[in-house]
């Protein structure tokens, strides 16, 4: 996988990577998608990640409310 610039680089997040403050069931700060090149929405202007003037992927796969909900759990349980 190639990446145009350094940003784009710095917002390829790994799917199991800790929660971003901005994370939500529905959108995640950065891209998490294994192989960005192949993502239906990859380019399309503020819902991709490297197209957002906020770096936030606003239609993450739908494996990421599953992971999502897992890493809240284990961020919580890590605070307690």
């Amino acid at each position: 996988m190639s990446f145009k610039n350094q940003k784009d680089a710095n917002i390829h997040i790994p799917f199991n990577e800790n929660l971003h403050d901005v994370d939500t069931a529905s959108q995640t700060y950065g891209c998490r998608h294994s192989n960005p090149d192949i993502c239906s929405s990859n380019s399309i202007p503020e819902i991709c990640a490297f197209t957002s003037s906020d770096c936030v992927c606003k239609r993450p796969s739908k494996a990421w409310k599953k992971q999502y909900e897992k890493l809240l759990k284990n961020e919580n349980l890590q605070r307690h």
